[in-house]
């Protein structure tokens, strides 16, 4: 079951995006500023959350950073300022997408749902993988090695999920940032090799599964089990 938190002070546009999530068969609950929606969110069991920038008690900002201490859950920010350095401020935060107000609640949607399927939080076979003692399961987003979990920020995990999901397939660094990252991501190739590195130090011994392609980018070697 997919199972969306949606924060905005406008009640509104609330019930716009409640139409078109509602339509995808999500459930949907609805909080009208940052604290509502922390409130909400301590239950558990989402699997994406849309965030108002601008709402009162507690913004899009603090609510993101509270989420983030405890979840890696997808995150979505709802902005009616598209200045490059809040779009930064939030990805280092660790907003997974951004869209700007006003916005098309289809477009909104289909983020959601690229989001969703990136995460692994769509049902379906396939959502975890086996490599020796490695296991990555991507519907509750967890990484184990040797049955101790290993702890990683949502892009490390996105970026080992997406490498697993299509094990020995090169991806340019340029693929690998639009496929991760997303198309409208403010940043270069080198966020990419960051990333990796970072990736390669917590895998231990898996490491050497993140193969360097020479003048290309990386692929995952191994099959599932």
């Amino acid at each position: 079951m997919i199972r969306i938190l949606l924060a905005d002070d406008d009640a509104r546009i609330r019930s716009i995006i409640r139409e078109y999530a509602q339509a995808e068969d999500w459930t949907f609950d609805e909080a009208g500023d940052g604290e509502e929606a922390l409130s909400l969110f301590a239950a558990g069991g989402y699997s994406l959350v849309v965030l108002d920038v601008m709402m009162p008690h507690l913004d899009g900002w603090g609510a993101l950073k509270q989420i983030r201490k405890s979840s890696s859950v997808p995150v979505v920010l709802l902005t009616a300022r598209n200045e490059e350095y809040d779009r930064l401020l939030g990805f280092e935060l660790g907003v997974d997408d951004y869209i700007g107000k006003p916005f098309s609640p289809r477009e909104l949607v289909a983020r959601m749902k690229a989001l969703l399927k990136r995460s692994g939080a769509v049902p379906g076979a396939g959502n975890v993988f086996v490599l020796g003692g490695l296991r990555v399961d991507s519907t509750a987003r967890t990484v184990q090695i040797d049955a101790e979990s290993v702890n990683l920020s949502p892009k490390e995990f996105d970026l080992l999920a997406f490498f697993v999901s299509k094990p020995e397939v090169a991806f340019t660094r340029d693929q690998l940032l639009n496929h991760v990252w997303g198309y409208d991501f403010f940043g270069d190739a080198r966020t990419v090799d960051t990333h990796v590195k970072s990736l390669r130090e917590k895998l231990g011994v898996y490491r050497e599964h993140i193969v360097t392609v020479w003048g290309t980018g990386y692929r995952f070697t191994g099959g599932r089990a």
